[in-house]
């Protein structure tokens, strides 16, 4: 989808005042319209509706349905928000994979219809033994990938988030944070230019408003701005900031490590008086990569290039005659970290893919036996 495209305002369409009584509760659909009236259309707007959701509900009757944005995601219930209030969703097993952000169509008596198709979304491979997916957010615009300018930076863990969102095709702003304890910036600020030339960076001190008013840019009205960062980087307090209210809990670093605490928990949307919203996640000690191989080739693109211009197809970049890969590494063009953390990730996202892959073949095939044995009890219970 162009991206362009991707971050248009809803506009709704004028009603003559001919017509305004007797339709004040509809609109026709023009691939820029669905809502109810104009205020409920502008709500919508600030909750990130646009044409690319419109469009998926062009068929159905508008005045039998309401659209619902997931605020917050809870173990048993969804925190929903329509154009006109707020309220709870319980989770059942006939839904599908719902997350924070995404769109849901409900009836009049708010009741779940169905999930709308997404514009973007971050996922990862569940953390510890389990082999299985774990949404992290929906229909998200941009990313904040927080890190900090102490002990506690590390290009390693820049670079997960950063193939994170390529893979979403989210485009990613590297916020510093704890730039007052810091001595020279330039110095982090090079480093992420040396892995990703074009990036957006912003330097903050995240206890300061006045500090983080440049990233209020990202955040204008109907854009979702995802804030991600390993535990203890400053991501509550930035958002505190950003929001202007204590809305999230925070905990000072270790002076031992530079190592901040664990203190959020859960996933929330939050709105901002510029009229964006702005998702807070948990600190993810465990970022582990799946079904991301395109994310992984847009990460380290400069590796991918050399790989192309190998004299084997096939080349592993290790000993192999004609490796330009290797040439690259002797001549001082490629650092052995960044070859080191490619070949990591590629061979991780790998393996959990097929790990997931097979075990959906199971669920399938389990799904398939149970329907089966279903089938005959009927069928004998018939005769």
């Amino acid at each position: 989808m162009n991206k362009h495209n991707r971050f248009s305002i809803i506009k709704s369409k004028t009603i003559s005042s001919s017509t305004s009584s007797s339709n004040s509760n509809s609109l026709s659909i023009d691939g820029s319209t669905v809502t109810h009236q104009e205020k409920s259309n502008d709500s919508l707007t600030r909750l990130g509706w646009r044409p690319f959701f419109a469009q998926q509900v062009a068929e159905e009757n508008i005045t039998e349905i309401q659209f619902a944005k997931v605020m917050a995601c809870h173990r048993n219930q969804f925190e929903l928000e329509t154009s006109t209030h707020t309220l709870t969703l319980p989770i059942t097993n006939q839904m599908p994979d719902i997350t924070v952000g995404d769109w849901l169509v409900l009836n009049d008596d708010h009741s779940f219809r169905h999930r709308l198709e997404r514009i973007s979304l971050f996922s990862r491979k569940a953390p510890g033994s389990k082999v299985q997916t774990q949404l992290i957010a929906a229909n998200v615009d941009t990313v904040f990938i927080v890190s900090s300018l102490n002990n506690d930076f590390n290009l390693n863990r820049i670079e997960r988030y950063l193939t994170l969102a390529n893979e979403a095709g989210v485009t990613p702003v590297f916020v510093l944070t704890k730039a007052d304890l810091c001595d020279d910036t330039r110095v982090y600020i090079k480093q992420i230019l040396g892995i990703s030339p074009l990036a957006m960076i912003e330097t903050v001190n995240a206890l300061a408003r006045e500090s983080v008013q440049s990233l209020h840019t990202y955040c204008s009205a109907g854009q979702t701005v995802a804030v991600m960062g390993s535990s203890g980087v400053g991501k509550s307090t930035l958002i505190n900031s950003l929001i202007g209210s204590q809305s999230q809990l925070t905990s000072d670093i270790r002076e031992d490590d530079s190592k901040g605490r664990h203190t959020t928990t859960g996933r929330t949307l939050h709105q901002l008086k510029s009229g964006g919203l702005l998702l807070d996640t948990p600190g993810m000690r465990e970022l582990q990569l799946a079904d991301c191989e395109q994310g992984v080739a847009d990460t380290f693109e400069e590796i991918i290039s050399l790989a192309r211009q190998c004299r084997f197809g096939d080349c592993h970049h290790q000993s192999e005659p004609g490796c330009a890969v290797q040439m690259a590494l002797t001549n001082g063009e490629l650092e052995s970290r960044r070859l080191t953390s490619y070949q990591k990730l590629l061979r991780e996202q790998a393996l959990n893919t097929a790990s997931l892959a097979q075990k959906r073949a199971k669920d399938r095939n389990r799904t398939k036996f149970h329907r089966s044995v279903q089938d005959g009890a009927r069928r004998l219970k018939g005769k």
